[in-house]
């Protein structure tokens, strides 16, 4: 679930969608808590911070040819595992995994976060469950 449905009431998000783990914090106690960032098929607008997937990324998580980005104005932070897990589509294995992103990549989205955090612009929802 992202910032706009929260505030608009919702509690589950409208649809299902592939993230970048961007931050995994192991809890001594009960799992571990992830921030995401969404991955997007829909052009940002022009002030949306956004890095494009390359094709070769796509096409090794199974994304499909349509070009897409990952926003990084908007976190999302929750528990690990929770309910919020779904399997990745395609896949032969029962899993939410999709598969890594390159390093250099995963490293631009940290940068663009870093610049969204600094300008008091980042969005954060937590799921409470």
């Amino acid at each position: 679930m992202w910032a706009h449905e929260a505030d608009a009431g919702r509690d589950e998000g409208t649809k299902e969608r592939p993230v970048v783990v961007v931050v995994a914090v192991r809890k001594r106690s009960h799992g571990s808590e992830l921030l995401v960032v969404p991955v997007a098929t829909r052009s940002p607008q022009p002030d949306t911070a956004a890095v494009e997937m390359p094709p070769r990324v796509r096409e090794h998580l199974g994304l499909g040819n349509d070009r897409c980005w990952i926003v990084c104005d908007e976190l999302n932070r929750f528990a690990w595992p929770g309910p919020d897990i779904r399997p990745a589509p395609g896949k032969r294995e029962i899993s939410p995994f999709y598969g890594k992103i390159p390093g250099k990549l995963l490293e631009q989205v940290r940068t663009k976060l870093a610049e969204v955090a600094q300008k008091g612009r980042m969005q954060v929802t937590k799921r409470t469950e």
